[in-house]
């Protein structure tokens, strides 16, 4: 029954989320343009600043710690290793995409239908607080994530095409992967879960959109801790992080169906 309710609010909130032009443009356009964006930093480091970027304390503790994770990468020359360092740092750079799209379409899901008054006729129905919650979560999760993989595989496309081929090999590695698939995903979730949260508590979207930021943040400070090279997350690292994410999942999960306060909110937005 569960699993009914929930596919019922996936369709529900998808037949919603893609008929929305700015809602579909976001979700289909905004990975885009943060893979591009990705990709012209990069090129205009190694292009404008080249190999002097590695001569700074920063990018010397950042790339030893590259080596000990790649060896092999002592063998290419400095501007390709500068190229493999900040080319590495674009998986961190990918969990962007989730996190933003939710702060465009999760904080809107609860705090429209508020607005509209269909939200009481939904909750008037058998669905549970956390099947309502975690339907409206994964509607945005999924599409969100397979934007994310399918930006990874337009941003190795690229970068072969700009001539960067034979470095892919050092840069799509146990952790890239580990970090795509199984990260990505604990983070997606998260920044929908607290976009659902902060939408079924706030009065406005403005006011939503505050707990979004949240995750976005933290996504930042990944990837400033790792190209400094203050820590240089390893598979294992990636493994524990995705799991400390995944336990924050759960608990933000259990924590909104308590916020959530579902009476209350029948009786205030009547």
């Amino acid at each position: 029954m569960s699993r009914r309710r929930i596919r019922n609010i996936l369709l529900k909130e998808w037949a919603l989320l893609f008929t929305d032009l700015n809602s579909a443009f976001v979700i289909t356009l905004l990975p885009f343009l943060v893979v591009g964006q990705g990709i012209l930093y990069i090129w205009l480091a190694s292009r404008f600043a080249g190999e002097s970027m590695l001569t700074t304390q920063v990018f010397q503790t950042a790339l030893q710690k590259l080596v000990e994770a790649i060896p092999g990468i002592t063998q290419l020359p400095g501007n390709e290793q500068l190229l493999v360092l900040l080319l590495s740092q674009f998986n961190f750079f990918l969990l962007l995409i989730p996190t933003m799209i939710a702060m465009s379409v999760a904080t809107f899901s609860i705090v429209d239908e508020k607005l509209s008054g269909s939200l009481e006729a939904l909750l008037a129905t058998p669905v549970r607080t956390w099947e309502l919650l975690l339907g409206k979560a994964l509607a945005g999760a999924i599409p969100a994530l397979v934007m994310t993989w399918i930006s990874a595989g337009i941003f190795l496309l690229v970068v072969s095409g700009l001539g960067w081929g034979e470095l892919i090999g050092f840069v799509v590695t146990t952790g890239w992967f580990l970090t795509l698939f199984l990260l990505t995903p604990a983070v997606a979730m998260l920044s929908f879960m607290l976009g659902v949260t902060g939408s079924a508590r706030a009065k406005d979207p403005r006011g939503a959109q505050n707990a979004a930021l949240l995750i976005i943040l933290p996504v930042f400070a990944l990837i400033g801790i790792q190209i400094t090279g203050i820590v240089w997350f390893t598979p294992s690292l990636i493994l524990v992080l995705a799991l400390a994410i995944g336990i924050a999942d759960f608990i933000t999960l259990r924590a909104a169906v308590r916020l959530f306060g579902r009476e209350s909110i029948v009786v205030q937005w009547r």
